[in-house]
């Protein structure tokens, strides 16, 4: 009998290159986290019958149901070039139609408080993955779904929560030390920094799917505030909770 490689097990095993899911395994409404273990936190918390159906190199997916609505939460890791992987299989190979990253920011205003949660109606970035993609010529502006941005925006009012609205700057470089380019994002109305959305909205729209990016503030560059870790898994408990009461509403 052959002898497989570990590529060739892989592949049994995957129907994606990192994804492990079977074909339907993965509902076509989804939560992304970067981090694979607040996936995990997310889907045991909020979701009833989850179900893991993916563990490839960590990265956790489930699925289950919230109010009625079969729901996954899938953990993209951190930065585009990691996040594009799940956000382009799950679109061109298991037929996902919603996604919403949900996070956590660095605020580059006075005009946000730590635990303030930001929907992000586009996404600036320094990447060159969107040059790249365009030949080199072309700014891509991503920009989030409008349809899930009302949504969000009138979950936030029903459940007594604010809700800032505006641009964000999804970075390639997660340590950086030039405040006078700070001041500058923010004197053109960004409001923060992360490290995906402008992915996820350049892939929404080549797919056709929905996409909006929801982040937490978890500390604020210009004042050096930061929020104490064990207040960031209450604080994103609050920010999980507008997430699905945006994509069960619309």
């Amino acid at each position: 009998m052959p002898v497989l490689s570990l590529w060739g097990r892989a592949m049994i095993c995957a129907v994606t290159a990192h994804i492990s899911a079977a074909p339907g395994d993965i509902a076509e409404t989804v939560l992304m986290p970067g981090d694979p273990l607040r996936a995990k936190w997310i889907a045991e918390t909020y979701l009833d019958d989850a179900k893991c159906y993916s563990d490839v190199r960590n990265m956790y997916g489930y699925t289950g149901m919230f109010e009625g609505q079969r729901i996954s939460v899938q953990g993209s890791g951190m930065g585009m070039p990691s996040a594009s992987i799940y956000i382009h299989e799950m679109l061109a190979e298991y037929g996902v139609k919603t996604i919403v990253r949900i996070g956590s920011a660095g605020s580059i205003t006075t005009d946000l408080e730590l635990r303030d949660v930001v929907a992000g109606i586009g996404a600036s970035s320094d990447s060159a993955m969107n040059r790249v993609r365009f030949g080199g010529n072309i700014d891509y502006a991503p920009v989030a779904s409008f349809e899930l941005l009302q949504s969000a925006a009138k979950a936030a009012g029903e459940q007594n929560k604010k809700l800032h609205v505006g641009n964000l700057l999804s970075a390639d470089t997660f340590y950086s030390d030039d405040a006078a380019l700070h001041e500058k994002l923010a004197e053109y109305g960004v409001l923060a920094i992360e490290m995906e959305a402008a992915a996820l909205y350049t892939l929404a729209a080549k797919f056709g799917a929905r996409a909006l990016t929801l982040v937490t503030i978890s500390d604020n560059l210009i004042t050096g505030a930061a929020m104490p870790s064990k207040e960031r898994e209450v604080s994103f408990g609050d920010m999980v909770e507008l997430a699905l009461a945006t994509v069960t509403d619309s």
